[in-house]
């Protein structure tokens, strides 16, 4: 990578507070982050925005029927998000609440900039929405039972009649379909970017971007009777993040990543871009739609009484764990399966067994052996140490490429190759023996072994930062020596230094049998 810091933005879908925070929610949070924590360590000038989604009928409902108003409900509830954000350790640098005033201007520009383009006009809606989605849906798309019908995710939906503001996405059916040619990355991952393309191929209908049925939304320029449709104001949360309309979001936009559920592509993928095209900005370089979490296979709904709270999950097996394990599961892009067996098996195999036994096994021979300080290299190096110094150092070039197309589950399943490598290493060379006949080779192996778990901690860094940062204080490495390019900098000697004090860093997991 060059001298120059390159800007990296990142963002999450921003949550409806209607309701109080689920896994899914976490499940995205430690996705971004985790990206977000990467490109830091590759010295990137980051950008990670999240936030709420304030606006809209659902939360004048869910209001109403707890007697608040829908700012009392969103006064409520977005402190449970902030609050769930902490729990999973997320890093980003703003987070976003649709109903604040630096929004409301860039909503304002971005409409009046349609406007402007001739993309806007007045007209009649008619049509089946669903209140559940914020969504329309053509007749076609629905199903019926009994008399009911209902939306492609399964949600009812009811016929709506109403004058409305349209936008003409219509106009930009050709300009889409041509972006997504140009730009293979623009969709992630692919079977999702052929669902996009075949909707926009079947015809694009112009849209309705106005409500007049209710007032809970930001009120459309020179005309009090309508508001803008939520996810007008919604998708604009990412200009905002970045100080738009002042020139200065142009330092961090166009957006890297949009990470979001595969349930809203359709919004990220044909709206929002045509938004932008209408409005002469550029478009976002990747949306990257992840898939759902299911808890047994099962989907999570409050009425199945299933829906796990973050705070539960983290209480039961520590944060960096549960990141450690939808990282390593879940395929991105992929649905993913959670229970508490698979959870507390891979737990204690990869962290406690693999990691966890290497740290205490190695550490604790230092420091009964060398004072408690890392020996130096003090014979020559046979091929079993350059095979195993190399393996590991060129890894680090390897996750480059995997954090770019967001492979966490093969970063993680490499590293712990290399671990589990580290272990036969350390297992094959016998220090507890070399100890008695040969003092020189016995420091040779343990100086290899630690400063190999040295840049292996400083690999899973962005993955279980609290883990690794305990590593690194074990080992005594300087602040400023935690950077992706300290792995391969041979200038690094960590003989010499202190270990601290050797404790079990991933406890194992015991679960009950209830």
């Amino acid at each position: 990578m060059g001298k120059e810091k390159k800007t990296f933005y990142l963002t999450t879908a921003i949550s409806y507070p209607n309701g109080e925070p689920h896994i899914g929610h976490a499940y995205e949070a430690i996705i971004t982050d985790t990206i977000a924590r990467y490109h830091r360590l590759f010295e990137n000038n980051v950008i990670f925005l999240t936030g709420t989604d304030e606006h809209g009928i659902k939360m004048l409902q869910t209001a109403k029927r707890l007697n608040l108003t829908a700012k009392q409900l969103a006064d409520k509830n977005a402190p449970l998000f902030i609050k769930m954000l902490k729990e999973v350790n997320s890093t980003h640098d703003d987070f976003i609440r649709t109903t604040e005033e630096r929004h409301k201007i860039a909503c304002i520009e971005i409409w009046n900039r349609m406007s402007q383009n001739d993309d806007i006009y007045k007209g009649k809606y008619a049509g089946w929405y669903s209140i559940r989605d914020e969504a329309y849906y053509e007749e076609k798309e629905l199903t019926k039972k009994n008399g009911q019908f209902y939306s492609p995710q399964g949600t009812e939906v009811t016929w709506v009649e109403e004058e409305s503001y349209f936008f003409r996405l219509s106009k930009y059916q050709d300009r889409l379909l041509e972006h997504y040619k140009n730009n293979p990355k623009f969709i992630l991952p692919e079977s999702r970017k052929n669902e996009v393309i075949k909707f926009v191929q079947s015809g694009l209908k112009d849209l309705s971007i106005s409500r007049t049925t209710f007032d809970w939304g930001i009120n459309v320029p020179n005309d009090d009777s309508h508001v803008m449709y939520v996810w007008v104001d919604a998708l604009t949360n990412y200009l905002t993040g970045v100080h738009f309309p002042s020139e200065t979001y142009k330092n961090y936009w166009p957006a890297n990543y949009h990470i979001i559920g595969k349930d809203i592509l359709r919004f990220h993928a044909v709206y929002w871009p045509a938004f932008l095209l209408s409005a002469n900005i550029e478009l976002p370089l990747t949306v990257f739609a992840h898939g759902f979490l299911f808890n047994r296979g099962v989907k999570m709904s409050k009425s199945l009484g299933n829906v796990v709270s973050p705070g539960e999950l983290i209480e039961k097996y520590g944060i960096d764990q549960l990141r450690y394990f939808f990282l390593r599961e879940v395929s991105m892009g992929n649905d993913g399966n959670y229970d508490d067996e698979s959870i507390s098996r891979r737990v204690n195999a990869d962290l406690a067994n693999d990691l966890g036994n290497l740290i205490q096994r190695s550490c604790s021979m230092v420091q009964k052996n060398c004072d408690g300080i890392i020996p130096s290299i003090s014979s020559e190096l046979n091929d079993d140490d350059l095979n195993i110094n190399s393996n590991v150092a060129s890894l680090a070039s390897r996750i480059e490429i995997l954090v770019e197309t967001l492979e966490f589950n093969k970063i993680l399943s490499e590293i712990w190759e290399q671990i589990s490598n580290l272990n036969k290493y350390f297992s094959d060379q016998k220090p507890w023996e070399l100890r008695k006949n040969n003092n020189e080779r016995m420091q040779t192996v343990l100086f290899i072994t630690l400063n190999n778990i040295r840049k292996i901690a400083i690999m899973l860094l962005p993955v279980i930062p609290t883990s690794s940062e305990k590593i690194l204080n074990l080992l005594n490495i300087n602040d400023a020596d935690r950077t992706f390019k300290s792995i391969t900098d041979e200038n690094i000697d960590i003989s010499d230094n202190r270990l601290g004090e050797v404790t079990p860093i991933f406890p194992k997991v015991e679960i009950s049998d209830e």
